[in-house]
């Protein structure tokens, strides 16, 4: 097909479609805002497990530690990709791993590394161990901004994904976790908001091979949810 027979089916499409065109009108800030009723650690909680994870809600610090405890166990954990996070150091989580012989890898320790080496590290963790940015109760999903020790190959290379979230962290939907996200308390210091800001809900899974639904094709097919109520 010649330049200007294919420029000319271009601008016929274009016509076509301008009798389709969205015409937005303004939308009061209420319409489409769903919320949730009943408490939110219970709705968050719930939808987690709907989705595909497995949720654990504790009452406090040591309830996180036995919980956590029990999972190491369960992936037979002897290396750990994590986060740089408040929630992470008020838990103690380095002294943590360290007391059962986990080796803890983040942004702290992998910095001065080569990059090669820093791959073959991040690719061997046999954990992935995080908090959030938000939990949304109505989806049971994640929402985690990208930052220096807060890095996304945390929840996407390890094939056991846990994340430690505590009430203060969850909302009701995603239309409070939007406005969270243009709050001041989620921007990166001198640059504006996160250059990646990724949804989780559920484990990593597809479709796409004969329409057969796959966990951990893509990410970890296994993801566990401490929840501090």
């Amino acid at each position: 097909m010649s330049r200007d027979k294919f420029l000319a089916r271009v601008r016929q499409a274009a016509e076509m479609g301008r009798a389709y065109r969205v015409h937005l009108n303004d939308v009061p800030e209420n319409i489409g805002y769903v919320g949730v009723e009943q408490d939110l650690v219970e709705r968050f909680a719930a939808e987690v497990d709907e989705v595909g994870g497995q949720s654990y809600i504790v009452s406090d610090l040591a309830g996180v530690h036995a919980t956590l405890s029990r999972l190491v166990q369960e992936a037979g954990a002897t290396t750990a990709l994590c986060w740089q996070h408040e929630l992470l150091d008020r838990m103690g989580l380095s002294d943590f791993l360290k007391a059962r012989g986990i080796a803890q890898h983040d942004h702290a320790s992998l910095a001065s590394l080569p990059p090669d080496e820093q791959r073959r590290l991040m690719l061997g963790c046999d954990i992935g161990l995080t908090s959030c940015d938000c939990a949304i109760a109505e989806t049971g999903t994640l929402m985690v901004c990208s930052r220096p020790g807060q890095e996304r190959v945390a929840s996407l290379l390890p094939p056991f994904y846990i994340t430690i979230v505590e009430r203060q962290q969850i909302v009701a939907d995603l239309i409070d976790a939007i406005r969270a996200l243009e709050g001041s308390g989620f921007r990166v210091q001198g640059s504006g908001l996160p250059s990646n800001v990724t949804f989780i809900t559920g484990p990593s899974k597809t479709g796409d091979i004969e329409l057969q639904l796959t966990t951990g094709v893509h990410g970890p097919g296994r993801w566990r949810v401490i929840v501090l109520n």
